[in-house]
Formats: structure tokens, C-alpha cells, sequence
């Protein structure tokens, strides 16, 4: 009699007792069962959350101009299709190979901002960041720009390492060099336009992906300092246009042009106040259907959820941001190696620092910047490059070595 046989059982099952066959290594090569679901659900709602709001800014204002009430609803669902494939396709290419590519991605974005600077670029609202595609469509590169910062930065902090003592060690000064110099072109660039506020943007992306390689506190020190006096020096050396130094004059007394600089912000603060608890109802905000705010659907489309959803809605649009943040610095933590700890923690950064100043001018707790708030607000260019960034959470998330 064999050994199978006293045991009752065959080599089949004794292998499967020792864990080499069985239908949990199966489940685990399965990428849709290892997808951050939390991730992947927080960042849904806010889409549907967002496309009912941009509805709701944006049908009165059709209407009075003798169009479909529906226009801009039609164009933020394609949008929010095409961005969900672009972060479909990021998160199934092993981001470990996209240190071959990050070079790529970062010449098309200097190209791109290069472009915008030519007589290819447009100015609208005043910024002149835009490339016009025909067919209604305009494409802004400083968007991408964030996702090349990300990805280049932690190809050039990581790439040089060569086993786990020197990750513990963290960049050298040499790397950390490099990373500022790679930081400074897209930066320089998008300074012309100018855009402050994907500046401080990439400005935190980078201080946040150097603060997660391990890089020395005298250079995080030394990037603070530096953003200080790159902000005093923009100021002195009059780079900002008229209406950035009057959004800044309006932030620092709100009272000085309540008709002019001042106007968006007071109106937003009355649309969030006016909205009680429960809010006054989708499509029911009077502030909204008025047209008090102007560009409510892309800047202030956070007071639309403060009057119409007031308290609660409002608060469960932080709430799921908040949980998007969650789970990315959870994706940073379990990551398999430094690089995807650090685009982790860069795409973090890019995502918290955003929402913070979109809401906190809404509130009038920052100045006015033209951003808008990541998976609400309406934008093409500012969709694809956040669902990008979504992307690449999962990816690191499903080659990290915890699921």
C-alpha cells in the first residue's frame, strides 16, 4: 500500500494541502480582484458626484445662451469615459517599466508646454496655458506636466540604487540635483504662461517625492526657503499678470473690490453659507441658477455641493477625497520598492495639495488659482491627468506586497 493510499488520499491532494495547487493562487492573479476597490469606489462617486454638479452649473447658463441644457454634461461624461480608459491603461502596464518611458512622457510635456508658449497656444480666462484642437475641445499640457514630475522625479531618485542599504541611505546630493534640475524646466516653462498655480503644484509634487525617498532634511529645508523667496521674488519682479496680483490684493482684504477682484470668492462664500445642512436641493441653489459665479462648473464647482447639498454633501465630497488620499498613502507604505513609494506619495501630494486650495478658495482661505478640484470639476486635460494618476495608485497597488 503507498503512502497515498493510507492516507486516503491522492498526490493531487497532498499537493493542494501544501498549498502548490488550489483555487487561492488562482483569485490572487485575477487584476480585477486585486484592484483597490475602496480607491477605485471613492474615485467613481466623486465622478458622479461631480457630473451632477457640473450639470447643475452649467444648464441655466445653456439655456440663456440658446443651447441644450445638457451640452456640458455630455462633455464631462466623455471625459470622465476617457479618463477612467487612460487610468485602465496606466494601471496595466507594470510600473516598474515606466522608468523606460518616463523620458518620453517628460520631452512631450516640454514639448507640449513649449507649444503653448508659440502662436500654437490660447489664452482663456485669462491664461495662456491652452492648445486649441478644433471641434470645441482645448488641451492644457501644465496638466501632464504633473504626471511627468511625478513619474521623472522617481525614476531619478530611485534609478541609481543598488540594493536595500542604499535605500535606506536615501538620494545623494548628486540625485537630488538632477531632480531639481529635471523640476525646474516644466516649472520655468509654465512661470511664462503664467500659471501660479501648478507651480505650487509641482512645487509640492516634488517636495513631497524627495521627502518620501529619504532625501536629507537640509534640501527639504533648503526647497521651502526656496519657495519663499521664488514667491517674494515673482512678486518684486512683477511676473504676475494684473489680475493674479489683484486675486492676491482681494485674498489679503476681501473688502478692498467686492465688485471687482473680490467678487467670485464673496459670492462663493454666500452660496456655501446659504446652503444650511441639507442644502437647498440639486438644481435649486439660487446663487447657481442666478449665474452669481462665474466659471462655477471648473473653479467653484464647490459651491454648487455647499448650496444645493449644503453641510452633508459638501462634507461627503471631502470625505471621499480623503479617502482617495487614504488609500494612496496606504499604496505608498505597502509598495514593493522606492520607486513605487515614491510615485505614490508624488501622486498623493499632486491630489491633497489641489482639493486643499480649490476648497479653500471657495471658503476664502486661499487665494483664487485656477485650479480645479481633481474628478469634480469639469476639464478635459484636468481629468485625464488625475485618472492617470489614479492609474498608476493601482498599479503600484497591484504589484505591491500586500493585497
Amino acid at each position: 500500500m503507498t503512502e497515498y493510499s493510507a492516507l486516503g488520499s491522492s498526490p493531487y491532494d497532498a499537493a493542494r494541502r501544501r498549498g502548490r495547487l488550489g483555487a487561492r493562487p488562482l483569485a490572487r492573479s485575477s487584476p480585477v480582484r486585486r484592484l483597490d476597490w475602496v480607491l477605485l469606489g471613492a474615485v467613481l462617486l466623486l465622478l458622479g458626484i461631480g457630473t451632477l454638479l457640473v450639470w447643475s452649473a452649467t444648464r441655466e447658463r445653456m439655456l440663456a445662451a440658446g443651447l441644450g441644457p445638457q451640452t456640458y454634461l455630455k462633455r464631462h461624461l466623455l471625459n470622465a469615459v476617457i479618463g477612467l480608459a487612460l487610468g485602465g491603461l496606466v494601471a496595466a502596464v507594470d510600473y516598474r517599466s515606466l522608468r523606460a518611458y518616463a523620458p518620453i512622457v517628460y520631452v512631450a510635456s516640454a514639448i507640449g508646454l513649449v507649444a503653448v508658449l508659440s502662436p500654437l497656444g490660447a489664452t482663456i480666462n485669462g491664461a495662456h496655458s491652452w492648445l486649441v484642437l478644433g471641434g470645441g475641445f482645448e488641451l492644457q499640457p501644465a496638466e501632464f506636466a504633473k504626471v511627468a514630475l511625478v513619474v521623472g522625479t522617481a525614476m531619478m531618485l530611485d534609478h541609481k540604487r543598488a540594493g536595500e542599504a542604499a535605500s535606506r541611505a536615501g538620494p545623494r546630493d548628486g540625485d537630488v540635483l538632477l531632480v531639481l534640475a529635471l523640476a525646474a524646466v516644466p516649472m520655468g516653462l509654465i512661470l511664462l504662461q503664467p500659471d501660479l498655480g501648478t507651480i505650487m503644484v509641482l512645487g509640492v509634487v516634488l517636495f513631497g517625492t524627495l521627502a518620501a525617498s529619504g532625501a536629507p532634511t537640509r534640501w527639504l529645508a533648503g526647497l521651502l526657503i526656496a519657495g519663499v523667496l521664488g514667491a517674494v521674488g515673482v512678486a518684486q519682479l512683477h511676473v504676475l499678470k494684473d489680475y493674479q496680483v489683484k486675486r492676491f490684493t482681494a485674498f489679503a482684504n476681501p473688502a478692498a473690490d467686492p465688485g471687482g477682484a473680490g467678487y467670485n470668492t464673496q459670492q462663493a462664500r454666500i452660496a456655501i453659507g446659504s446652503g444650511g445642512v441639507f442644502g437647498k436641493g440639486l438644481f435649486h441653489g439660487t446663487q447657481t441658477k442666478g449665474r452669481f459665479i462665474p466659471e462655477q462648473q471648473t473653479d467653484f464647482i464647490f459651491t454648487v455641493a455647499g448650496e444645493e447639498l449644503g453641510l452633508v454633501g459638501a462634507g461627503a465630497v471631502i470625505g471621499l477625497l480623503g479617502t482617495v488620499l487614504w488609500r494612496g498613502l496606504r499604496i505608498a507604505g505597502n509598495a514593493g520598492d522606492a520607486f513605487g513609494t515614491i510615485v505614490a506619495a508624488g501622486v498623493v501630494s499632486w491630489l491633497a495639495f489641489q482639493s486643499f486650495v480649490n476648497i479653500g478658495m471657495t471658503l476664502g482661505i486661499m487665494p483664487v488659482t485656477g485650479l480645479p478640484l481633481p474628478f469634480v470639476s469639469y476639464g478635459g486635460s484636468a481629468m485625464f491627468a488625475n485618472m492617470i494618476a489614479i492609474g498608476l495608485l493601482q498599479n503600484v497597488h497591484l504589484r505591491s506586497r500586500k493585497i
